[in-house]
């Protein structure tokens, strides 16, 4: 209990600490938009490239490894439909809650996680290098085809992959990866410290905003879509894990890993790209902040039972 909580107190300080800001002013009117988009086309490009271009592919190329893939892929798909289905969402707006009951808190909350309720740090890999090599940059070219004045399309996806910062990043991550040669030197050290203020500012921008606007207004969103989006975070998307791992033949200790990693409550990089398109800020938003809370039981329980 003790390391689980260990875990989340970190991240909701630095919120906290976010809030404060936002009650005070001291950023402007403007900070959440400047700041985010910092994240999205500077340090979250950044940490991609980074993380990508030493990527282990062996390590990523195993069994609970495509767990995680599928069980994300399922629990996405399957709420965005919901949501354009029985929601009445728009495209964009069923991205968004697709990515909220999927997309997972897999960087500051998911590796302490990792080393106090697995034991193993790395675990978390496999689920960190699809996210922000393949997920995200997946999901961000799709909304910036949905929302350009060209529609949603084969060539519009394309377009808006080739002119996403977080696609390229991953592209040429793994191109350098492909190549053999880490990145040294000055563009090494200057990449890391980049890269490492993608988490913090993301989550100062996310404290802001809890600050500055009302959490859970209905005029703000569909609260069905909320609960839907949360109920598949939270329940849904553990559950497929632990069904898609026990199809698989998996069993013990992995069946627990790819269970806890989907457990995990939705990132604050959806509010990062819900913002920059201007689209569900405040589903994104709201769901992180209510799968967080949530998360905490879950995850003990899934513990408890599987351990």
């Amino acid at each position: 209990m003790n390391d689980v909580a260990a875990g989340f107190s970190t991240v909701f300080g630095v919120i906290a600490v976010g809030a404060l800001i936002g009650r005070a002013g001291v950023l402007g009117e403007d900070s959440v938009r400047t700041l985010n988009r910092f994240v999205f086309f500077i340090a979250l490009p950044a940490l991609v490239f980074s993380r990508v271009a030493v990527a282990d592919w062996g390590t990523v190329i195993a069994p609970s490894s495509a767990v995680t893939v599928l069980t994300a892929l399922i629990v996405g798909a399957s709420v965005g439909l919901a949501t354009r289905l029985s929601a009445g969402g728009s495209g964009p707006d069923a991205v968004i809650a697709g990515l909220s009951s999927s997309y997972c808190n897999a960087a500051n909350l998911g590796l302490p996680l990792a080393v106090h309720v697995l034991g193993d740090a790395t675990a978390v890999v496999p689920l960190l290098l699809f996210q922000i090599g393949f997920y995200g940059p997946l999901a961000l070219a799709v909304l910036e085809s949905m929302t350009g004045e060209r529609g949603f399309s084969p060539r519009t996806l394309a377009r808006g992959a080739v002119a996403n910062p977080v696609v390229l990043a991953a592209v040429a991550g793994g191109v350098w990866n492909t190549v053999g040669r880490p990145p040294a030197g000055m563009v090494e050290a200057t990449l890391s410290l980049l890269a490492g203020a993608a988490v913090p500012v993301a989550l100062v921008a996310f404290g802001i905003s809890l600050a500055t606007n009302r959490i859970l207004d209905p005029a703000d969103m569909s609260r069905r879509t909320l609960v839907t989006a949360v109920l598949g975070k939270n329940i849904g998307h553990p559950l497929v894990a632990y069904l898609t791992a026990s199809l698989l033949g998996l069993d013990g200790h992995l069946v627990l890993t790819v269970v806890v990693l989907a457990a995990l409550p939705t990132a604050q990089n959806v509010f990062v790209y819900a913002n920059r398109y201007g689209v569900s800020t405040a589903l994104a938003r709201d769901s992180a902040v209510v799968s967080t809370l949530l998360s905490v039981p879950v995850i003990l329980v899934a513990s408890a039972l599987l351990t």
